[in-house]
């Protein structure tokens, strides 16, 4: 394992027995990527200032938008910003995270310890993963107050949103990974679907106030389930039948993902 993550995590340490739980990998292993993103000012400065400053560029062009509507200023941006903070928080900063520790040999050199392959996958990626739900947590309290959005009226349909946004975003970023030579070539392969989530997941435009027909296809994007459902936590949702044809969906690409993970993820360096 490379010196960085020893001294990081201390995962591997000389005279001491090692651990063999699953949860005791996984902590030892997120420890020590936690570590590692602290030191990362550039994926901190990505998942923490990106989301809100976004958020405060848009609301003179949301309320624009919304007039209107039926939409209030809350119920659009706020969603939207947790949005920001699945695709920068999560996203964006674990498929670096991916390719760099595959580069620096390191996700090779987890797979000859105990940790089996899900395992490196998800110790790897929950530090991002307890970042992005901590944001979530503190933009629904605060961003309800100052927004004026109040707090959720359905939070069963906005935890359900997020859980199915960070199990999507957790599998694309290591499917985007395979694209990436280097961790600077990551912030190039995060691009397409960073931009297809941000223009017709609903988070820039709410899928509400397109015409019909254009939203029914936007819905089928991968994040757009999720948007509905955490959207659905402040305006209630349309219905029983509209919410599971909305985690069904969320659900396929969450499956999709996991496959196409377990199909073409890498875990040799690219040459």
């Amino acid at each position: 394992m490379s010196a960085s993550v020893r001294e990081a995590g201390g995962i591997e340490r000389a005279g001491t027995p090692a651990e063999t739980g699953t949860a005791a990998r996984l902590l030892a292993l997120g420890r020590a990527e936690l570590t590692l993103l602290g030191r990362n000012k550039t994926a901190l400065t990505t998942s923490l200032i990106i989301p809100v400053a976004l958020a405060f560029a848009m609301k003179g062009a949301v309320e624009n938008m919304v007039a209107g509507t039926g939409l209030s200023v809350g119920s659009a941006l706020l969603p939207a910003t947790l949005g920001y903070v699945l695709v920068f928080a999560v996203y964006s900063s674990l498929t670096g995270s991916y390719t760099a520790r595959r580069e620096e040999l390191v996700l090779k050199r987890l797979r000859t310890g105990e940790l089996r392959d899900l395992e490196i996958l998800a110790g790897t990626a929950l530090p991002a993963v307890l970042l992005g739900l901590v944001q979530c947590v503190l933009l629904v309290a605060l961003g309800g107050v100052l927004l004026d959005a109040g707090l959720p009226t359905a939070p069963h349909l906005l935890v359900a949103g997020v859980v199915l946004g960070m199990a999507a975003t957790v599998g694309f970023a290591a499917v985007s990974s395979v694209l990436a030579k280097s961790a600077e070539g990551a912030q190039l392969a995060v691009l397409p679907f960073m931009m297809v989530s941000l223009a017709g997941s609903g988070m820039v435009v709410p899928l509400d106030i397109l015409p019909e027909r254009v939203a029914s296809l936007l819905e089928l994007l991968p994040l757009s389930p999720a948007m509905e459902l955490i959207r659905a936590g402040w305006t209630g949702g349309e219905g029983l039948k509209e919410t599971l044809g909305q985690l069904t969906t969320g659900l396929v690409w969450a499956g999709l993902a996991l496959f196409a993970v377990q199909r073409w993820f890498r875990w040799e360096p690219r040459r």
